[in-house]
């Protein structure tokens, strides 16, 4: 995608920010594999095939890097999960992110993007016959206007910034004090579709086409 890899997007990231003490690729795929070692990324074991399942959720795959490294003596107070399907994070996401956590005191950081005019009150039901049905969470009148609407936010997937504890002891990614790495909606993409990496691809070259702008006026 524009000339590099959904993993070379996510090494580039991870690499040039500032905090991180460790960067390991989990993956089955010995391709995959010696594309992250070339990228300069540690791969120190494959992942095992029992964990590399379509249905294989990630706290598992997570523990098990975890319980490895340490195994070789390795410590670590929090666990930062960067995954390949989000190529517009940037380094200051990774860093703002850690620094968030150490200032707050939370157990965990997590990425989020207004979900603007996809809000949830707007949403409907619709039955096998086509009748629309107002859910509980309903707007208090149709074509309410947006700014009338309670804030929400949608998980936007870039960042997972998890304590060590919570996800060893407690199985997951997000702990009883959350805090929230807001990212920009021309940066927030998470690619699971084909349209998906459409869109991405369209908002890395606007992006670009904004920085050169900015460059040119400065």
């Amino acid at each position: 995608m524009c000339g590099k890899s959904l993993l070379a997007w996510t090494a580039d990231s991870v690499q040039r920010a500032r905090r991180l003490s460790r960067i390991v690729l989990s993956t089955d795929d010995e391709e995959i594999a010696e594309a992250g070692r070339r990228l300069g990324i540690e791969v120190p074991f494959l992942r095992p095939k029992h964990l590399a399942l379509d249905t294989t959720p990630t706290v598992p795959v997570l523990q098990d890097v975890i319980c490895r490294l340490e195994s070789e003596g390795s410590r670590f107070d929090a666990i930062l999960t960067v995954q390949p399907t989000s190529p517009l994070r940037r380094p200051e996401d990774v860093d703002g992110a850690i620094e968030l956590l150490d200032r707050s005191g939370a157990d965990s950081v997590i990425s989020f993007v207004p979900v603007g005019e996809k809000h949830p009150a707007r949403m409907k039901f619709i039955d096998d016959d086509g009748r629309v049905m107002d859910p509980p969470f309903s707007e208090a009148f149709e074509g309410m206007p947006r700014q009338f609407l309670p804030r929400l936010y949608l998980r936007e997937g870039s960042i997972y910034l998890t304590r060590r504890d919570v996800l060893m002891l407690h199985n997951s990614l997000k702990g009883a004090d959350c805090r929230a790495w807001l990212i920009p909606p021309e940066r927030a993409c998470n690619v699971d579709c084909p349209f998906d990496l459409e869109l991405a691809r369209f908002l890395i070259e606007y992006g670009a086409q904004s920085r050169e702008t900015a460059s040119s006026r400065a």
